[in-house]
């Protein structure tokens, strides 16, 4: 197992935004990360539907901990989801990143969104850039 992979699974236990969010980590490896956060009736929208930054930060969550074990540091330069079911209050959210093309100067990554019913909630690519 990499040196990143192990870092990044440490850091995971007290990283703030993660903690505010209510997001876990269930699966790290390099090039791949799954994260979980149920939903709270604060994530609501004025519609009754789950925020869809809520939605998209669980997808960034994944995508962070999959592209950081194969090129520490990074930071995203491209993010784009596609939402295509809605989530409510108390849905079990399960995020997936893999990454598809690591690079010199960019890594690229697919993720997708689901309910704990396995309904495809969002599918998102990203694109990343070493900072080193």
């Amino acid at each position: 197992m990499s040196d990143s992979v192990e870092e990044l699974r440490a850091k995971a236990e007290t990283e703030p935004v993660a903690s505010f969010l209510g997001m876990r980590l269930l699966e790290l490896s390099q090039g791949y990360a799954r994260v979980a956060a149920k939903l709270r009736p604060e994530y609501l929208n004025f519609n009754g539907m789950v925020f869809g930054g809520i939605i998209m930060s669980l997808a960034d969550q994944a995508f962070a901990y999959a592209t950081n074990s194969v090129i520490t540091p990074n930071v995203a330069s491209q993010f784009n989801i596609h939402f295509i079911a809605g989530a409510t209050s108390g849905d079990e959210l399960i995020a997936e990143c893999r990454v598809v093309r690591t690079g010199r100067r960019v890594c690229i990554s697919e993720m997708t969104v689901t309910n704990q019913d396995g309904k495809l909630i969002a599918k998102a690519t990203g694109t990343t850039i070493p900072l080193v």
